[in-house]
């Protein structure tokens, strides 16, 4: 089904950079721009998960340089039923995270240095859980192949309002290069969107499945939401048109480009975990009456979280 969406997604945003490319030079202009989307086509399926860790300066670690984060991740993926994913850590304050990656064969999931050093084991835990819920949902193919054109759109609507688009054009001219400099980044933050906000929620509660512990993921949400208003994330402002990728919305809120957020509301998503950490606990009741009907024997059964 995520295929359908992202052959869907490409042809949206092929005609849209299209659309830009007439409005800049005309029926030539399309052209030059088709050619260029097609092109990114299939460099975005092929390497726009290693241009956008690039972006956010992501190094790769292993058992080395890394242990306990490389260790919880292999032990949560065995619990997805994933292949091990890279890893990489982000050398940035703020806390945050995400997954990219074409599908769950060659997938990353990053973390900032921020999150490792704000959050405790089993918070860490839940943020990993919910990533390696994108790529188990094969989210991240979407993810990455949106934040490529989205950032390419932006470029091409500036480039167009510098070179004042095509005034022969139908008599477009000049207003037909400000609306387009308005619509089309509009319209690609429609698509994110879209995207974003429905895959946060199925992430969220994929994710307390894979780690157990709902709640954790809950407290994790509360405290990156709050450092991520009062410490910037300069590589993400540089590249907004990637913050859709992020657990949390890692922009500032000083720009435009928070004006229509890629997140659901950090409070809804706690609720649905509150709700989600009382279905398990109802769950998690129940086998324990069961065991004791039936008369067995052992552990109290509960949500358990990758160390017990």
């Amino acid at each position: 089904m995520n295929y359908m969406k992202t052959a869907i997604l490409l042809a949206g945003m092929t005609a849209l950079f299209m659309g830009i490319g007439a409005l800049i030079g005309g029926q030539q202009g399309m052209l030059i721009a088709f050619v260029i989307a097609a092109g990114m086509n299939v460099f975005s399926y092929w390497n726009s998960d290693k241009m956008v860790l690039s972006m956010h300066g992501a190094q790769e670690v292993d058992e080395q340089s890394a242990p306990e984060l490389v260790r919880m991740v292999r032990e949560l993926s065995s619990r997805a039923g994933l292949p091990m994913p890279k890893v990489y850590l982000m050398d940035n304050p703020q806390p945050n995270a995400f997954a990219t990656g074409r599908n769950p064969e060659n997938a990353a999931v990053a973390a900032t240095t921020g999150l490792m050093q704000m959050l405790n084991k089993d918070e860490i835990a839940g943020v990993m859980a919910h990533e390696l819920a994108h790529i188990k949902n094969r989210d991240t193919l979407i993810m990455t192949v949106t934040a490529t054109f989205a950032g390419a759109i932006s470029m091409l609507t500036n480039f167009g309002m510098m070179f004042g688009g095509n005034r022969n054009n139908n008599g477009i001219g000049m207003i037909g290069t400000i609306a387009m400099m308005i619509l089309a980044p509009l319209a690609a933050m429609v698509v994110q969107m879209a995207i974003s906000r429905t895959r946060e929620y199925a992430a969220d509660r994929m994710g307390s499945e894979i780690s157990g512990q709902p709640m954790a993921l809950a407290s994790a949400l509360n405290k990156i939401s709050g450092a991520a208003h009062e410490i910037p994330n300069m590589d993400a402002e540089r590249n907004p048109a990637t913050a859709h990728m992020f657990i949390i919305n890692p922009l500032s809120g000083e720009r435009m480009d928070n004006l229509f957020s890629t997140h659901p509301a950090v409070e809804n998503r706690i609720a649905q975990l509150e709700q989600i950490a009382s279905e398990m606990g109802a769950v998690s009741n129940l086998t324990s009456s069961a065991s004791r009907v039936s008369g067995v024997t052992g552990p109290k059964a509960r949500p358990r979280g990758p160390w017990g």
